[in-house]
């Protein structure tokens, strides 16, 4: 019996949510729809510009979402990640802790600098646009990765977020590595088109020649694999994993359990918000594989999962209401 149902791996971010016009999502020169790196001076310009408006905040990042999920539903879940001896590395580590997260900052000293962020721009169709100052997370190493977390875990997830940085992407393959010696399957969500466009590469890299699973959507698929549909994008990634899970919006998602491709519907919803939408997906689905779920029934929960979360403001649910997906 593993301790852990799921070790991620990904960038820590402090997830600050604004509700913003189109308008002044073009005023401020913020690309739709895409997650943008920036630096520092911009985010600050970016905080500035947004002071009028109210935000949410919360511990976040693409992995640190999807664990947070399977920890909701009641699954037992560890990260690896970088945040600075900082007040808003405080209130990440108390936050993951209130989630019944483990993490490596339990047991590794934090050095100082600043702690990373996203700022997170939803307009009126609900659609987010993310524009992130990765801090110190940028440094994220192999130094985070726990061998011994990993070997106690039932799959190891890794947010395609990391392939932008150089230290982050040889953290995720030496995860990689460590699970394929402990015989723990591994996992990797393409995260975002642009990772796609940019780092095809690298994620090709961190996906290695023994992927387990993946997860993306029909964007990131159809980028990856340069093919103009969603069938067809399926049959190449055949070649890339041994099982795959594409979201398609309000269409459900296309599922690949090794055998067979699926397609699973999903209920229509009124969508509030996207963010986090492709996380809870990825972590219900996971939760539903090491809880006795069959592959599709694991896609039925997801698909329950990520059209709860679309109705609600904000990168999670409370507990309480991810909970209420399992019925």
């Amino acid at each position: 019996m593993k301790k852990y149902d799921l070790y991620g791996i990904g960038n820590a971010l402090v997830d600050m949510e604004y509700r913003v016009s189109d308008e002044k999502l073009a005023e401020l020169g913020i690309d739709k729809g895409l997650m943008t790196l920036i630096e520092e001076d911009r985010h600050h310009e970016l905080v500035k510009e947004l002071s009028s408006l109210g935000h949410k905040k919360a511990s976040g990042g693409s992995a640190a979402n999807t664990v947070i999920a399977l920890a909701q539903l009641g699954g037992n879940g560890f990260y690896s990640c970088k945040v600075s001896n900082d007040d808003f590395g405080d209130f990440y580590l108390d936050d993951m802790k209130s989630c019944n997260v483990d993490t490596n900052l339990d047991s590794q000293p934090r050095d100082d600098g600043h702690t990373g962020k996203c700022i997170v721009m939803v307009t009126p169709d609900a659609d987010r646009s993310m524009n992130t100052y990765l801090g110190i997370t940028v440094n994220l190493s192999v130094a985070e990765v726990d061998p011994q977390a990993i070997a106690n875990s039932s799959y190891v997830y890794m947010e395609g977020y990391l392939v932008a940085s150089d230290t982050g992407r040889a953290a995720a393959v030496k995860a990689a590595e460590h699970a394929r010696a402990a015989g723990v399957p591994t996992v990797l969500t393409l995260s975002d088109p642009n990772m796609v466009n940019f780092f095809k590469d690298g994620l090709l890299e961190m996906a290695g020649d023994d992927l387990d699973l993946l997860f993306c959507n029909e964007d990131e698929a159809t980028l990856m694999t340069e093919t103009d549909n969603v069938e067809a994008a399926a049959e190449a990634l055949k070649k890339l994993a041994k099982r795959f899970a594409i979201t398609v919006g309000a269409d459900g998602s296309f599922v690949y359990d090794g055998q067979t491709l699926h397609k699973i519907p999903t209920d229509k919803v009124d969508v509030i918000d996207t963010n986090g939408a492709g996380d809870m997906y990825a972590g219900a689905f996971l939760y539903g594989l090491t809880h006795e779920l069959s592959f599709v029934d694991s896609a039925v929960l997801a698909n329950r999962a990520a059209s709860k979360i679309v109705t609600h403001f904000g990168p999670r649910l409370p507990t309480e209401q991810t909970r209420s997906v399992l019925g």
